[in-house]
């Protein structure tokens, strides 16, 4: 199987991506939009999409390209996010002087580099990215923060692991492919649904009441703006089902209440890794 992601090999998401299928073939590219089509021009067979982080927050424009195409979610995995200190082999902690990676990664290790203050902090696009460059060049006296599997990768070493503040740091990845050769899941318990309302009162009231009327658990709601309707937004949820397999009943009713229903993927709730 071949599988696309949005950033470079080593990345959180190649790891995501190989955990939920080993064998798979990764295909790296630069941007979201470019997975996604991929997917739906038969490029790959499936893609592995970060959708939130729980400290984080939303990655807003995966949302809003779900929506835009012919794809559907098969599946959910929960990674525990663990960010290490990574350098040139041979290299040490009091050598390094500049460290880069992606500003989440950076914002997430802010106790560590405040003990570390020898060292200068620099943005970078793509936290594999800092690992893949410093090896590139050879910088002795630079280092990256990254995931473990992006020090394998480019042959690099650790220097520190588990740098990160917080240990309950979790991104939720979702595997996408073509809505075509999704098979519905009998023991589905959780759909992903996008809907939108009309610009009058009360009518967000009546969409929720649905899912409070069916018994079911409402476990995320997200907005975001309508391109080119100031002031006009889709919602994007998540709710679990009390009987597997039985997604369609809140599905009709939203009907009524909504100018737009899109259900997304229904699917199994993943649990918590350690």
């Amino acid at each position: 199987m071949r599988i696309a992601i949005q950033g470079e090999p080593g990345s959180f998401s190649h790891e995501a991506a190989l955990k939920m299928e080993p064998e798979a073939t990764i295909v790296p590219c630069s941007l979201s939009s470019e997975v996604f089509r991929r997917v739906v021009e038969g490029h790959v067979d499936a893609a592995v999409i970060p959708i939130e982080n729980s400290l984080a927050g939303p990655v807003v424009e995966h949302y809003d390209l779900l929506l835009a195409h012919d794809v559907t979610i098969e599946r959910e995995a929960l990674l525990r996010i663990r960010h290490n200190l990574i350098a040139m082999p041979g290299s040490s902690i009091e050598e390094i002087r500049r460290v880069s990676s992606h500003p989440v990664a950076l914002a997430q290790c802010r106790h560590f580099l405040e003990q570390h203050q020898h060292m200068e902090v620099f943005p970078f696009y793509d936290t594999a990215g800092s690992v893949k460059q410093l090896m590139e060049q050879r910088e002795t006296h630079a280092a990256g923060i990254a995931s473990q599997i992006a020090a394998t990768y480019y042959g690099a070493a650790v220097l520190a692991a588990d740098i990160e503040d917080n240990p309950q740091n979790f991104t939720r990845f979702f595997f996408v492919r073509p809505t075509a050769k999704v098979q519905p899941d009998p023991k589905a318990n959780k759909v992903s649904l996008a809907f939108s309302v009309a610009n009058r009162p009360g009518t967000l009231v009546q969409a929720l009441q649905v899912f409070s009327a069916h018994g079911t658990n409402l476990t995320k709601i997200e907005s975001r703006p309508v391109p080119g309707q100031p002031w006009h937004y889709v919602f994007y949820v998540d709710y679990q089902i009390t009987a597997p397999g039985d997604t369609r009943v809140p599905m009709e009713e939203l009907l009524h209440h909504c100018s737009m229903v899109k259900e997304l993927g229904s699917y199994r709730h993943s649990e918590q890794p350690a």
